[in-house]
């Protein structure tokens, strides 16, 4: 019977991949299934260590098989040890090199999800890592032609970056969600979105930002005739005229209960700052014209 000892099923897979006098050619088909059988025994025992160079070695032995939907498996399984021990920069390193053998065998799907399971497993140690991991998670399933499967990365990135107090960049990434919306005519979701990016820039008490971010977005015919829109201009002349019971007003309304939870909290919370600059500003142009020097 074989033998259930993890070292001594790594001694003999190991074995099996050195050539010698007398062994000409690697056998990683026998030593695939040892290295599995010590990785998984490892881990049960919860040796990580051992359990996460098992998995490693099961994954370069799949690859060797030209098998890397195997092989990625396997390098989500040493993902999922690194976390176990804490070590965060392989935890990132192991499900990226999921992601590509998953992209090797041409499946969007799962290497967008390696990505996304990194991301999760980074959040709470590591969010900007995890934001990094979901926004490529986002891309890969973009490349492919399936936004709609990215709504929620995008919204767990948003999250963070709240989360980071990196208000313009969860503003840029509610855009991005509005913009793979549109593409794939999710009006309801593009509509929620902008508006949330509005509201972002509103908490930050970056009002410029918010006007010119409804004005961009209200180019755009599907968001011109929506309750978001509606809501958002509604919103934005209650700053202009300082009128801070309005905006408590508005925020309260089913419009806002409609948005992602993150938003909502963000809403409930406004007016944030000083309203009083605004009533000066709001009879200003918003950029000067340029002088014809400054084209020089």
């Amino acid at each position: 019977m074989a033998s259930s000892d993890p070292e001594k099923l790594m001694s003999k897979a190991d074995k099996l991949t050195k050539l010698t006098l007398t062994r000409w050619s690697a056998d990683w088909r026998s030593a695939a299934g040892l290295y599995e059988q010590a990785a998984n025994a490892f881990r049960l025992a919860k040796e990580y260590e051992k359990a996460k160079l098992a998995f490693e070695k099961a994954s370069k032995a799949q690859e060797m098989l030209s098998s890397p939907w195997d092989a990625a498996k396997h390098m989500e399984s040493a993902g999922a040890v690194a976390k176990e021990l804490g070590n965060w920069n392989e935890v990132a390193d192991f499900y990226r090199r999921a992601s590509n053998l998953y992209i090797e065998c041409g499946r969007s799907q799962p290497a967008s999800d390696a990505l996304a399971k990194g991301a999760r497993a980074l959040e709470e140690t590591v969010p900007d890592e995890a934001v990094q991991l979901y926004t490529e998670a986002c891309s890969i399933l973009e490349e492919d032609g399936k936004e709609q499967m990215a709504f929620d990365l995008y919204r767990a990135a948003a999250t963070i970056y709240i989360k980071l107090e990196k208000y313009p960049d969860a503003a840029t990434i509610l855009l991005r969600l509005g913009l793979a919306a549109d593409n794939c005519k999710a009006v309801n979701s593009q509509c929620k979105a902008y508006l949330g990016a509005i509201i972002v820039y509103l908490y930050a008490q970056d009002f410029k930002q918010a006007e010119k971010c409804y004005n961009d977005c209200s180019q755009i015919d599907a968001f011109l005739r929506s309750d978001q829109n509606r809501f958002a201009s509604k919103l934005l002349s209650a700053y202009t005229e300082g009128d801070i019971e309005e905006i408590k007003r508005l925020v309260q309304s089913s419009t806002v209960s409609n948005l992602d939870h993150m938003i909502i909290r963000l809403a409930r919370k406004l007016p944030t700052g000083d309203l009083s600059a605004l009533k000066a500003y709001s009879g200003k142009e918003q950029e000067e014209p340029l002088d014809e020097d400054d084209l020089t």
